[in-house]
């Protein structure tokens, strides 16, 4: 398979599951707990671990303890996106998505992401993803690149969390889905208004 029918071949997979992914999500996941006063504009733990709960469909302790770890690098976030994607790796991958965002202040938009990796990385899953937003002071930054170091793996079902950074902003995907993915890859994610088929 040639380089260019390979990558045309990751695109459609990972398009596909995205696609499929998308079609399933429910609606947004309540966040309804009351924030304590001088902390409006962040989300607590409560109020993070029982949206992570009813989006991914987990017990409390399991949503728990990945909020925890996560909390105890970063604090509060501002917001939150969910939603779904796909992916499909060969060392050199792709990762399609599509979520909505979800910040303290009431803002809610509809985002893509898109973006390759290389690595010592094989396989293809599709998951539903919940991610944790820090350091974004206007909705409009959220639509640039996000470098960042993935080292999940899925084995029919897992969970997976990781950090993107870029320009004073932070993201923490939480990842939860089907299919076989094994590895590590560096790579990044752009995010976008519009579903882009390139991915760079």
């Amino acid at each position: 398979m040639t380089g260019l029918r390979y990558l045309a071949a990751l695109a459609v997979f990972a398009l596909g599951a995205s696609q499929a992914l998308a079609q399933q999500q429910h609606s947004a996941p309540p966040a309804t707990a009351q924030a304590q006063a001088g902390d409006a504009q962040t989300y607590d733990s409560k109020e993070v671990a029982q949206a992570v709960t009813d989006f991914f469909g987990v017990t409390a302790e399991a949503a728990g303890s990945a909020v925890e770890s996560v909390f105890a690098k970063k604090g509060r976030p501002v917001g939150y996106i969910y939603g779904g994607e796909g992916a499909a790796a060969l060392g050199a991958g792709l990762r399609y998505g599509k979520g909505t965002m979800v910040l303290k202040d009431g803002t809610r938009r509809t985002v893509y992401w898109q973006g390759p990796s290389i690595g010592f990385d094989v396989g293809g899953n599709g998951a539903k993803v919940f991610t944790l937003i820090y350091g974004l002071k206007d909705p409009e930054q959220i639509y640039q690149r996000f470098p960042g170091v993935d080292g999940s793996a899925y084995l029919i079902a897992g969970l997976g969390i990781n950090f993107q950074a870029g320009h004073g902003i932070t993201l923490a995907p939480m990842r939860s889905g089907a299919g076989l993915r094994l590895g590590a890859n560096v790579g990044y994610l752009k995010y976008s208004r519009k579903r882009k088929i390139l991915p760079f």
